[in-house]
């Protein structure tokens, strides 16, 4: 009868409606505006402010545009990169919603949408719909597609009894009614969309850039004031030769000490832009957008830029066993007789095996390809290899999860044929004979076969089992056993290998049972004796202080539920461990929004790919291996450049701060910074993006969630090439030598020496091998840019007149400044070549 027109809007007002409640999305403006709450862009900001309310003297716009620009790149780069990551709650709620359905309603079925659905209401289903809420079967009998919900290609039987159904999944066979019980948020796809709109833990890369932002705040600021107490000496002492009374004088001139101190403000203001890395946004975005279009051709699919940074730090992977580890398609590798002889292939078994594999089977082929009925008909079919049916059809029993068995009666000449092909123990029940390669023996080898049955279960294998009969579906003739099985991928034991290398733990979660979940992970390399297996339920009942004690052991959780993923990743978190997690059915998708990374896979549902960060597009663990190591190369290449980056950085402020104690000017002009800046930020950021991804990296250990960007080695180079480049530059202004040697040209001379002393560090900084060279030809962008850089710097200094104030050099004088700058090199080679000797490898 279903509900009347009052019922419905009583059950819609006690219940709520049918529609999943969406969140406001963030616009690209507002999306734009979270972006400059980057660490070291609120520096820019902060000194970009500064510099426009209180710059009254000397202005300097070349650097203030110079910032602006970098800021508004890397922002606009990384909005136009992140806008639409959100979309996984929206796009469940486009799926459902696009959802008919028809019900009973006042003695009538009419179709209605799936919004306009309530409790009570009374769903007619049948193959092909899409159940619009949860309820229950009160009617009939239907297999259900859940896959949408589990990532699970595997049909599930519903009836009176086992009667659960959830919105999304999809009617399989057969014809049921359910009443509704559950609508809108309150659904299974309502909790799902719930805790898809929970913020993501922050990434590890944004939380070393803070950590760096505030160490580079206070060398910037005790920089800038130790500039301030420099200038402020200079013209009071030195510029007086420590003479009182001159002293006293310039004291006294209040508006001399006024604009004194406005230009000392202006100069702190410089150190700070000096000190800052501005590049570094620009570079992590041009780094990960770039290694982006990278992985995209090893099926590595990134959906938000950080994911790719992050999955370098993972230091617990959880995985899925179905199409990742495996190869996600259910094969025959065996035919296996009533006397236990097994056989690859069809040609040498009787053609009763043969009716049974192809007559009792509901697909068929289209051409070459296999279509219909469900994975293992295809499978056998496949295996069977016969296209046409010769002999006709006279019934079929479907197979279902209930009885556990499929039937066919088909016509064998004058005589009727039944066959039967379903569950070993309920197919060997009704056998009292067997057929073994055309002839009918006396079934005695039971217990054999029982102990054949168990030992290949254990090895991950489908055992079904095929009978005959002339008679009836009772008294049966055994034909034999199809082995079935979802083989492992050739390559995942070497990408196991390579991520237990990267000292990451790798975790199976999986819906199989028990014994088959530790077969695959024997085979595969995943588990060793000691390590722990938990099912579900032992997982359930242990608290999170004793999950806590025991994660470090842990490599399988078989009989999973959706839930345990969802905690698994909690109790990591809790422990500041960074969490990988693969999925792709929707209940996998809030796990995968709460793991640190999530991938999920090309072939899973569609809310699963949107609460990702990665998107594997080949369902191959291997790809998961390759995004780890391309993770660990950008984080390598984020730390060249700052090498790069605060080497220079590091000797300018030093500059500042000396200078005016000896008499030294700023040696450069605006225009010649600017192209200084061009070529620090910009152009070193194109340099170091494309550094190739080194198998070698997968050999060190995860990095910590919040161990500091620059480590000790980054320290000793930034440290020391600093301090040499500063001296460097303070000798060759200063010496009458080198002022002798270049005259008017001194400080043509010393801009060339500044960016081939750059170049040349940009040598030391991507490698902390003694060979420079290493690896060099596997990036072609550096390379270029190098190249690009120094025929740009040649042609300034002979033609850059005016504009950049270069006088051209002689050859000589050439020689003598480039060779100068090329000292940086075997200066650090003797720091590197010291630290190996005192067993100090290192790197970044």
């Amino acid at each position: 009868m279903g509900l009347n027109d009052e019922e419905v809007i009583e059950s819609r007002k006690k219940y709520g409606t049918n529609i999943i409640s969406m969140r406001k999305k963030n616009s690209f403006i507002r999306q734009y505006i979270t972006t400059l709450a980057d660490p070291i862009i609120r520096i820019l900001l902060i000194v970009l402010a500064i510099k426009t309310v209180f710059l009254l003297k000397q202005f300097d716009w070349y650097e203030t545009v110079g910032i602006v620009i970098a800021i508004f790149l890397a922002s606009f780069i990384s909005t136009i990169s992140e806008y639409g990551s959100e979309k996984a709650f929206l796009k469940l709620q486009e799926e459902s919603s696009k959802i008919k359905c028809r019900v009973l309603r006042n003695n009538k079925t009419v179709e209605i949408n799936v919004e306009d659905v309530v409790v009570g209401d009374i769903v007619l289903l049948e193959a092909g719909d899409r159940i619009p809420a949860d309820g229950y079967i009160v009617e009939g009998e239907i297999t259900v597609d859940e896959s949408s919900i589990t990532g699970e290609s595997r049909e599930i039987y519903k009836n009176v009894e086992n009667k659960d159904v959830l919105r999304g999944t999809v009617v399989y066979a057969k014809e049921a009614k359910m009443l509704v019980t559950k609508v809108g948020n309150n659904t299974f796809y309502g909790e799902i969309s719930k805790e898809l709109q929970q913020a993501q833990p922050e990434s590890p890369l944004k939380i070393r850039l803070r950590s760096l932002a505030q160490l580079i705040s206070k060398i910037g600021y005790i920089g800038a004031f130790l500039v301030f107490i420099s200038h402020m000496f200079s013209i009071i002492f030195i510029k007086n030769n420590f003479d009182i009374s001159l002293i006293k004088m310039t004291l006294s001139n209040t508006h001399y000490i006024f604009g004194e101190i406005l230009y000392g403000i202006t100069l702190c203001i410089t150190v700070i832009v000096v000190a800052v890395p501005e590049g570094l946004p620009m570079m992590i975005t041009l780094v990960l957008s770039s290694n982006m279009k990278r992985m995209l051709k090893e099926n590595v699919l990134v959906r938000k830029l950080v994911g790719i940074e992050t999955a370098g730090s993972i230091n617990i992977l959880f995985s899925d066993k179905t199409g990742t580890l495996t190869k996600g398609k259910l094969e025959v590798t065996n035919f296996v007789t009533p006397s236990l002889k097994l056989y690859q292939s069809v040609d040498a078994l009787d053609e009763m095996v043969k009716l049974s594999l192809v007559y009792n089977n509901q697909s068929s082929y289209d051409n070459n390809k296999v279509i219909g009925g469900n994975i293992t008909d295809r499978a056998i079919l496949k295996f069977a290899g016969i296209k046409d049916k010769k002999y006709t059809i006279m019934e079929t029993i479907p197979f279902d999860s209930k009885n556990k068995y499929s039937g066919a009666k088909i016509k064998y000449g004058d005589r009727d044929l039944y066959l039967i092909k379903g569950a070993p123990e309920i197919v060997l029940s009704k056998c009292h004979s067997c057929y073994d390669l055309g002839k009918k023996l006396p079934l005695n080898k039971k217990i054999l076969i029982d102990e054949f049955i168990k030992k290949y279960t254990l090895l991950g294998n489908r055992i079904v089992a095929l009978a005959m009969s002339y008679t009836s579906y009772d008294d049966l003739t055994l034909v034999g056993f199809v082995l079935l099985k979802d083989e492992i991928r050739e390559e995942v034991k070497d990408a196991i290998k390579l991520v237990h290398d990267a000292s990451i733990q790798t975790v199976m979660v999986t819906g199989d049972n028990k014994d088959t979940a530790l077969a695959i992970a024997k085979e595969v390399g995943l588990y060793k004796e000691g390590n722990l297996v938990l099912t579900s339920d032992e997982l359930s009942k242990m608290s999170d202080d004793e999950l806590k004690i025991n994660i470090k052991n842990l490599r399988i959780v078989a009989r999973a539920i959706p839930q345990d993923k969802s905690r698994l990743v909690r109790v990591c978190q809790e422990l500041d461990l960074v969490v990988g997690m693969t999925g792709d059915g929707v209940n996998d998708a809030p796990a995968l929004k709460r793991a640190d990374v999530g991938f999920a896979f090309g072939s899973g549902a569609e809310v699963a790919k949107e609460a990702s960060e990665i998107v594997i597009l080949d369902n191959n663990f291997l790809s998961i291996s390759k995004a780890i190591l391309f993770g660990r190369t950008i984080f390598k290449s984020i730390r060249k450049f700052i090498i790069f980056q605060l080497t220079v950085n590091m000797c300018a402020v030093s500059l500042s701060i000396i200078g005016p104690f000896i008499g030294v000017e700023t040696p450069v002009t605006v225009i010649q910074m600017l192209w200084i800046n061009m070529v620090m930020d910009t152009l070193a950021a194109l340099a170091f993006a494309y550094e190739p991804p080194l198998v070698e990296y997968m050999k060190e250990k995860p990095k910590k969630r919040n161990e500091n960007i620059i480590n000790k080695y980054m320290f000793h180079e930034i440290f020391f090439t600093g301090i040499y480049s500063t001296l460097l530059c303070l000798l060759f202004l200063k010496i009458p030598f080198i002022s002798n040697i270049f005259g008017d040209r001194l400080l043509t001379a010393f801009f060339g020496l500044f960016i081939f002393m750059g170049i040349f560090n940009s040598f030391n900084a991507r490698t902390h091998r003694l060979n420079l060279f290493s690896h060099l030809k596997e990036n072609k962008a550096f390379i270029i840019v190098i190249s690009f850089i120094v025929i740009v710097q040649i042609l300034l200094i002979y033609y850059g007149g005016n504009l950049f104030r270069t006088l051209g050099l002689s050859l000589l004088e050439f020689q003598i400044m480039f060779l100068l700058s090329m000292t940086v090199i075997p200066i650090d080679f003797i720091r590197k070549y010291v630290l190996r000797k005192n067993g100090i490898i290192g790197g970044v």
